[in-house]
């Protein structure tokens, strides 16, 4: 008993130094408020110690030290809308216990070299950013998708995210400022930003807080803020390997394809010129091999590339229409910046209904999923005449000298092969944008709806080979048979896909998987393309390889990629 009232003292204790940090507020201890944290946005879920919510970058480095001293886990996460469980616990077979170090306080932005670039904190958004790019005529690296759910600037970085805009790439930055552990434990703070904001990691890390540093302190050093070779890389079509995924050692540098083993506090990026026009086109066809053929013929033939081109098959848009409705009329009426105030109040229901015995699992989706079927239609006559028309869908967005260049194409081509396509409205246009962006939470609120029906989900990142012909999935009938639902959809141009199944009741979901990864193998792919290994995939050696090098000690988010959860990898 003795022993156990010292446990518990312990507890109290070690507590009570993180709430000397940042206040009694920001450190969560009780289960019901961890939950949002520990339990990841579509998968993966597990214990923390505590949940910590610094302030300011100085707050994080010291709550660091506490978790070295007291030989803690640290598992840093921004907005957790990870769709591969890698921002929090997994199981409960760690060797240690785990703090969560939420960052999402610590938001700031600050605009250098008149707006060419900027500095991101660790909890800063995209959507943010966006908003404060746009008094300079600038836009950051991703303007839809992950700004939509309120993605950080710093996940993007860390998860080699994005490259659905063909210009720009995979988020990646060699300019960032960083924590880590040597090889003895001692806990280090790497300035990799290029500016001089002075010798200790109080001086640093405060005199960047608070923006105390002058423009003669801001150095160029022969360092990339961007993925700038992207556009020569996707436009090499006969290329037997994929323009980008997750373990491509090009794009692993310090900060960029992280995922967790340092601890990141800032990065450095490069913004983009804002369009001054914009026009998108609606493609449908029921030939596969049409659109191979005008991917391959804008990449090889414009002078000027469009922005996006993603595509969607038919029971994609059917699944989206009906179960992504809600999250559309969410984004459409009130905003993006809503979105991460709705996700956590769907926690909070979810949470508050599970201490009713009388109602179901994953309430919030079911009561979200009656409420819109009372609202009409929202998808444009048009995009829903095409659905009736054709298999495949791509909606292709471009900007200023691309549009006249496509326009003319579409219509030399489509006047000779199968298939069709519309120039859309501004309304039009945003409504098919945001139909293809919230395509990736209808799986999740299908399987939530009929889970008691169906088998688990399985959802696959695939990057095809640039050369890749048969792009479009056409499985042998001992795999497909065994699939209750297949949703496709992904970055057509990239020849990256989101492939999201679920499975019949009782089929072995993991051995099925096993089987569909091992068909991607035999044709050169690589996966994941863009959301990080999470818990859910295997690092492949070059990843672990960069891992270890970053955490010799295994303390940042150990067990990443199916890696080991013990102390210094054991």
């Amino acid at each position: 008993m003795q022993a156990l009232l010292e446990q518990i003292e312990d507890k109290r204790k070690l507590i009570n130094d993180f709430k000397a940090i940042i206040g009694d507020k920001y450190i969560l201890v009780e289960e019901s408020k961890k939950h949002p944290y520990s339990k990841g946005y579509r998968y993966g879920a597990g214990e923390a110690f505590l949940v910590a919510k610094p302030g300011s970058l100085l707050e994080i480095w010291k709550i660091l030290e506490i978790c070295i001293n007291n030989d803690f886990i640290v598992l840093m996460q921004a907005a957790n809308t990870g769709l591969t469980g890698g921002s929090t616990p997994e199981g409960g077979n760690y060797d240690r216990p785990i703090v969560i170090v939420n960052t999402m306080r610590i938001d700031d932005i600050q605009i250098i070299d008149n707006g060419n670039q900027i500095i991101g904190f660790a909890g800063s958004t995209l959507f943010g950013l966006e908003n404060k790019l746009a008094s300079y005529g600038r836009e950051p690296h991703s303007v839809i998708g992950s700004t939509s759910i309120g993605a950080s600037i710093v996940g993007g970085i860390c998860n080699n995210s994005g490259g659905s805009l063909i210009k720009r790439g995979p988020a990646y930055t060699e300019l960032s400022l960083y924590a880590q552990l040597d090889e003895n434990g001692e806990l280090l703070l790497v300035n990799d930003l290029g500016i001089d904001l002075g010798e200790t990691p109080e001086e640093i890390l405060t005199n960047l807080q608070n923006g105390k540093y002058t423009e003669a302190q801001i150095q160029f050093p022969d360092k990339l803020a961007s993925d700038n070779e992207y556009e020569e890389r996707v436009r090499d079509i006969n290329a037997d390997s994929p323009a980008r995924f997750n373990a491509d050692e090009r794009r692993l540098y310090g900060a960029s394809g992280s995922a967790g083993k340092i601890v990141v506090f800032a990065v450095r990026v490069d913004t983009y010129p804002a369009a001054k026009r914009t026009k998108v086109f609606y493609v449908g066809t029921n030939d596969p091999d049409v659109l191979w053929q005008l991917r391959r013929d804008i990449l090889s033939q414009f002078k000027n590339l469009p922005t996006t081109g993603d595509y969607l098959h038919r029971a994609c848009y059917d699944a989206t229409k009906k179960y992504s409705k809600d999250n559309f009329l969410v984004i459409h009426k009130l905003g993006t910046d809503f979105i991460p105030n709705l996700f956590a109040l769907k926690r909070k229901v979810d949470l508050l209904a599970s201490r009713f015995k009388f109602l179901p699992d994953k309430f919030s989706d079911r009561l979200m999923q009656f409420l819109s079927r009372l609202w009409p239609n929202h998808l444009p006559r048009r995009m829903e005449e095409y659905r009736d028309l054709y298999e495949h869908h791509w909606v292709i967005e471009t900007a200023d000298d691309a549009i006249d260049e496509t326009r003319t194409y579409f219509k030399e081509f489509f006047a000779k092969h199968e298939g069709d396509f519309f120039e859309c409205t501004d309304k039009e246009g945003a409504r098919a944008l945001l139909h293809r962006f919230v395509a990736g939470s209808a799986i999740g609120r299908y399987h939530a709806i009929h889970e008691k029906e169906v088998g688990p989900m399985l959802s696959i990142d695939v990057a095809f080979p640039r050369n890749e012909k048969d792009w479009f999935e056409n499985l042998p009938p001992e795999i497909d048979d065994l699939f209750e639902i297949k949703l496709h959809y992904g970055h057509l141009f990239c020849h990256v896909f989101h492939q999201n199944y679920i499975v019949k009741k009782g089929v072995d979901a993991k051995a099925l998987k096993d089987k569909l990864l091992k068909t991607f193998d035999v044709r050169g792919a690589e996966y994941p393309a863009e959301h990080n290994v999470g818990h859910e995939y295997m690092a492949k050696p070059t990843l672990q390889n960069f891992y270890r090098e970053l955490d010799p000690t295994n303390r940042f988010n150990p067990g990443i990629g199916q890696t080991s959860k013990r102390k210094y990898w054991k």
